[in-house]
């Protein structure tokens, strides 16, 4: 039948009255399809919480693709090493995935395993929601994929899969959409082989039940799946307006050097970047990039010629700049600059 222009079977089955065999339907699929992803090849749960937190607000090619995840790994490779970890460190080990503070909150778990339970990863639900930014999908995730244990989990694929499933034309990034969705991955979820199952709907997402324009007919659980317009599917809240924002930094050499100011205070703080001036030359180099609610064009202009460092700010010898941690923007002009200057005076 057609539905919101996608050809789709017609139900025949109820997940919530026959919830085993929905989940025998969705858990043979994942077994014989399931792709192989390294977080799934490991039961160490501070590795798999490496995968969760990287994976928030940043998809699994960029992750993988980039080798993020086998370097973090390699640097830091148990909570000893993280907790001891300092800023710089840490932020050049993350450079790149954004969201700083997601770094930091990782290392702050890290400590928390070292310093409250001796070393040992918690394997108790309840333990590992109490570890530092640690909320209740990271901690169902660690829970099922590490221990095998039975929590129920909502991504953002999982979200997408429940609310197609059961036709939900509710906004699903509010308060009484999140305690819905939670309950029906309650309902559904297998005991007996949490792993699984939660790994199964995280891919089905991925997958067939993808964004936009799914594909109903491959799906190995359309016969349960109540909507007739999936592509209509999941409901949001309306977005909030992004605010334009310009800023003005300048690109000021001498001798082989770059001045770079340290951020202090924020989700950049320890992060270098291009100085902020009133005094400013000519425009080299324009670059938009968005950061939270703002879209910002930065606005690069050569420097006055007494140009001199001010509190917070630092002459770089420019070879060592691929040492330090930049914000992604600023890093991105840099490299534009450096390759439109023949010769840096």
């Amino acid at each position: 039948m057609q539905g919101g222009g996608v050809l789709k079977p017609k139900r025949r089955h109820d997940p919530l009255k026959e919830p085993e065999r929905f989940r025998e339907a969705l858990s043979d699929w994942f077994e014989t399809h399931g792709r192989d992803y390294p977080w799934r090849r490991t039961r160490d749960p501070y590795a798999i919480l490496v995968s969760e937190v990287m994976l928030q607000q940043t998809q699994i090619a960029t992750v993988l693709g980039r080798g993020f995840y086998d370097r973090f790994l390699e640097r830091f490779p148990n909570t000893a090493a993280l907790a001891e970890a300092d800023d710089d460190s840490l932020l050049k080990a993350w450079e790149g995935l954004g969201y700083y503070r997601r770094a930091r909150m990782l290392r702050e778990a890290a400590r928390a395993v070292e310093g409250e339970h001796g070393g040992e990863f918690p394997e108790d639900y309840g333990a590992i929601l109490a570890l530092p930014g640690v909320g209740r999908y990271t901690a169902g995730a660690v829970s099922s994929f590490a221990f095998d244990r039975p929590a129920p989990i909502v991504d953002g694929n999982i979200a997408r899969v429940l609310s197609r499933l059961m036709d939900f034309r509710e906004p699903i990034d509010g308060t009484a959409g999140q305690r819905q969705l939670w309950s029906w991955a309650e309902d559904l979820l297998d005991d007996r082989s949490p792993r699984v199952h939660n790994s199964a709907l995280m891919e089905l997402g991925q997958t067939f039940c993808r964004p936009g324009v799914p594909d109903c007919l491959g799906c190995p659980v359309a016969a349960y799946c109540n909507c007739a317009e999936p592509a209509d599917l999941p409901l949001k809240a309306k977005r909030v307006k992004l605010t334009d924002v310009d800023e003005h930094v300048v690109f000021a050499v001498r001798k082989g050097e770059i001045l770079l100011r340290k951020l202090e205070g924020g989700r950049r703080s320890g992060m270098w970047r291009l100085p902020e001036r009133e005094e400013r030359g000519d425009l080299l180099h324009r670059r938009k990039y968005g950061i939270t609610r703002y879209r910002v064009t930065m606005h690069v202009h050569a420097a006055a010629a007494d140009t001199a460092a001010e509190e917070g700010e630092q002459w770089h010898d420019i070879g060592a700049v691929t040492e330090l941690v930049m914000p992604p923007s600023d890093r991105a002009a840099l490299a534009a600059l450096m390759d439109e200057t023949e010769e840096i005076a």
